[in-house]
């Protein structure tokens, strides 16, 4: 789903110049960890696990005709923090949240080892 964000010509400018300012300069992962640019870095694959684990559950809630708000009352959790979540723009959820969310919804969550690539 598209949506189109409304911006001031001071912010489009803003975004823009930061843009070219990385564009031009191509920072290290290292270096933009110790200019504060950056707190973390969430590994690709791990956060399209995490989005895929995301996907399903709310997919799960809309079929159970389930609403946000309904879910924020059983888990806790709250509604704005339970759509940043399933908009991945929570890309650090702690486990304990993802539980909650998992059993507010009515479904369990699993969680798995594998063998890393050496």
């Amino acid at each position: 789903m598209y949506r189109k964000f409304e911006r001031t010509p001071a912010e489009q400018a803003r975004i823009q110049a930061i843009r070219e300012h990385y564009q031009a300069r191509r920072p290290t992962p290292d270096e933009l960890l110790a200019s504060g640019d950056v707190d973390e870095f969430v590994p690709l694959g791990e956060y399209l696990g995490l989005l895929s684990a995301l996907r399903a559950l709310r997919k799960e809630r809309e079929s159970r005709g389930l609403s946000l708000a309904m879910i924020a009352d059983r888990s806790g959790i709250d509604k704005a923090a339970l759509s940043r979540l399933e908009n991945g723009l929570q890309t650090n959820p702690t486990v304990d949240t993802l539980y909650r969310y998992a059993s507010a919804v009515g479904v369990e969550l699993v969680l798995s080892v594998r063998a890393g690539k050496d």
